[in-house]
């Protein structure tokens, strides 16, 4: 098959390093790619949300397959596009990528078809929302915009000062733009958090091994929400009757609810999880891999890729086997310092080879540019270390030592992924 992956991130790497591995995998073009990428894949320049050329670029190239990573493409609709050009496309569908899109859908979603979730109210205008947060009197409490966001879009708001300022950031000072037109404001939930990415055909659903994603940018969880900043799987809290009830009441009840409402979900959902003492709640939705979820959870898959992928597309999902490695993964993300703030680019990367890796471990090129052969940081995140082993300390002694091999001026990593509560 000829395959044209579209994203530029640690995921799309992630997910092209897992397609090189099948025999049924001709040719692989990645639009538009990035360093590291580029010497796994031939990039194409094309941005991330044209519709129109990429699905030129697939008809000219015979493209069999698009797998549309990302969520800006999948929620304006690009895998309608391809589907509409008779180019076979994983992702969900814009209706059915609502499910990330908005987080007002989501929540009532959940609501409608009893699916656990927090408490919650959607609100309009700031001034309603605040006078919500006020006669709650709860603290923390979460405020969300309703949109895409880059996965920031959330915030866990300590007192009434902290919650006002969040409402005023993204529903009056527009920090995400339109996606804070309408935001969410819900209860915190406390328990460990767990990830589960899923392989779903809009009729059967089929979980993957669990990770434990680390958002804060700093070490004991400190500092900002990030877009995550390492990862491990399995994940130490998601037991095996924690795993059946999952499925019980909250993804076969999902995928049920979508095609219900006339969304049938087909391609990867994600599943952000909180044990909590009255059991699993959903926090959010993707309608994608998870980044860097995909990066411990991929290495684990032993089961060829493309057959899955087919077997979405074509809703025979419940005919294929899929299996995993016993093996523990971890992830450590380098980063620029600053991120996710102000950071710079352009920062040469010593410590890789030609092809961009380093010994004793994986490396996924997140945000970087290659360039007369020498590699430089051109993104918030920049690099996933990620190494493999027998028992999670082995993984993370690995990923660790790789780590140590590799540096650009102003690297930041936490030093705690795996060990936080």
């Amino acid at each position: 098959m000829n395959i044209l992956m579209i994203g530029s991130g640690g995921r799309e790497h992630a997910l092209i390093k897992k397609l090189l591995e099948s025999p049924k995998l001709e040719r692989l073009y990645t639009a538009p790619g990035n360093g590291g990428i580029s010497c796994d894949s031939i990039c194409v320049n094309i941005p991330v949300t044209d519709k129109a050329a990429m699905v030129e670029f697939a008809k000219g190239h015979n493209i069999d397959l698009a797998f549309v990573a990302p969520d800006d493409p999948l929620a304006d609709g690009m895998v309608d596009a391809f589907n509409e050009a008779g180019i076979r496309a994983f992702g969900p569908d814009a209706k059915a990528a609502v499910i990330e899109a908005s987080k007002v859908f989501s929540k009532n979603l959940m609501k409608k078809y009893n699916i656990p979730t927090a408490e919650y109210e959607v609100f309009s205008t700031p001034e309603s929302a605040v006078e919500y947060i006020e006669n709650k009197n709860e603290f923390p409490i979460v405020i969300k915009a309703d949109g895409l966001a880059l996965g920031k879009g959330v915030i866990i708001a300590k007192n009434l000062a902290e919650a006002k300022a969040a409402v005023k950031s993204i529903m009056e000072d527009k920090k995400f733009g339109n996606s804070g037109n309408n935001i969410v404001v819900e209860e915190f939930l406390t328990g460990p958090e767990v990830s589960v990415l899923s392989f779903t055909d809009g009729k059967t659903v089929k979980p993957m091994v669990s990770s434990k994603d680390h958002k804060r940018a700093y070490d004991n969880d400190e500092g900002l929400n990030t877009g995550g900043m390492g990862t491990i799987s399995p994940n130490p809290y998601y037991t095996d009757e924690l795993a059946e009830e999952c499925m019980k009441t909250i993804f076969e009840p999902t995928i049920k609810a979508m095609a219900s409402e006339g969304r049938p979900f087909k391609g990867c959902l994600y599943f952000g999880l909180m044990m909590t003492p009255k059991g699993p709640k959903v926090i959010e939705y993707n309608a994608r891999f998870g980044d860097p979820e995909a990066q411990v959870v991929l290495p684990r898959l032993k089961t060829d890729l493309i057959d899955i992928i087919n077997a979405v597309i074509d809703e025979k999902l419940d005919e294929i086997d899929i299996e995993w490695s016993d093996e523990a993964s971890a992830c450590v993300i380098m980063a620029s310092g600053g991120y996710p703030e102000s950071y710079k680019k352009g920062i040469e990367i010593k410590g890789l080879d030609e092809k961009g890796n380093t010994d004793g471990a994986t490396v996924y090129h997140a945000g970087t540019v290659l360039k007369d052969g020498k590699f430089y940081t051109n993104g918030g995140r920049v690099l996933g270390v990620t190494a493999t082993a027998p028992t999670l300390d082995e993984a993370l002694a690995k990923a660790y030592a790789a780590v140590s091999k590799i540096n650009f001026e102003n690297a930041h990593y936490r030093h705690d992924i795996g060990r936080t509560k």
